[in-house]
């Protein structure tokens, strides 16, 4: 997968975007009612613990709205974070600053909720299982969210569908020979890692020995998830999937399973709840 970068040209552009939805046609017209050039000091607060992610966000949203806005960020990028701890100190036009509120919060509190609930998955499993995201995510904010599962401690499992071969249940049902597709997979492969979901042991007995990089079991319990990992583990990478919560992952990582793909953690993870007071 093509390694996530998150230039500053990009987060300007993304910044520039979200800026144009808020304040299309007419800006700000509840804010323009403050004196124009009354400044103040606001603390950008946390009001849960977590990890705090988006401060370029943030920053650059402000920047483009006001240059003459000043930000102290007091937390690092990916630091834990602590209910009520000052994460920055944002002074300048008032009005401006409350211009650009709402987008810094929403970038902020997004990508931070995502790298919250990954770190929390992370934590639950032994360090010899990586916690990878998928491709469930809203569209067009792919690269941000797969950008907050790193700061998680998660990793980022194929980024689109050119990225790598993923043989699924659907394929299999579409074509009912699993063993040709996967030899066509091998044919055309060209450097590009073959990935096949089982859902069960049958499945998986009829491809053993074919060339290719990884197994993913799906929606399998942890016995027989076990029983797949003993048969496969010489031959391939192993991965699970489906139904992973923060209850059950700790069950699932110790069958010996070595990546476990968690689609929550994108598509259904909490804002992080963060504020500015003035």
């Amino acid at each position: 997968m093509p390694k996530i970068k998150l230039s500053k040209n990009f987060i300007i552009n993304v910044c520039k975007l979200a800026l144009n939805e808020d304040l299309y046609p007419s800006g700000d017209v509840t804010s323009n009612l403050l004196r124009n050039n009354s400044k103040k000091k606001v603390k950008l607060l946390s009001n849960k613990s977590g990890i705090i992610g988006g401060l370029e966000f943030a920053k650059q949203t402000f920047k483009l709205i006001d240059k003459k806005i000043k930000i102290k960020i007091k937390k690092k990028e990916g630091s834990q974070l602590k209910k009520g701890d000052l994460i920055a100190i944002i002074e300048g036009n008032i009005k401006n600053i409350l211009t650009g509120e709402r987008v810094a919060l929403n970038f902020l509190s997004h990508i931070s909720g995502i790298a919250t609930k990954t770190n929390r998955f992370v934590k639950k499993v032994n360090k010899k299982t990586k916690i990878c995201c998928t491709r469930k995510t809203i569209p067009n904010l792919r690269v941000i969210q797969k950008y907050a599962v790193k700061l998680g401690g998660g990793e980022n499992n194929r980024f689109n569908l050119s990225d790598e071969f993923l043989i699924k249940d659907n394929h299999i049902a579409a074509n009912k020979n699993i063993r040709e597709i996967i030899k066509n997979a091998i044919k055309f492969k060209k450097r590009k890692k073959i990935t096949v979901e089982v859902d069960n042991l049958n499945q998986l007995r009829k491809i053993i020995g074919l060339k290719f990089d990884r197994i993913l079991f799906d929606n399998m319990s942890p016995k027989t998830l076990r029983k797949g990992i003993k048969l496969s583990k010489k031959f391939y990478e192993t991965e699970a999937s489906g139904g992973v919560t923060l209850k059950n992952v700790r069950k699932i990582a110790a069958t010996g399973v070595e990546r476990i793909s968690v689609g929550s953690i994108t598509h259904s993870a909490p804002a992080l709840d963060l504020k500015l007071q003035i």
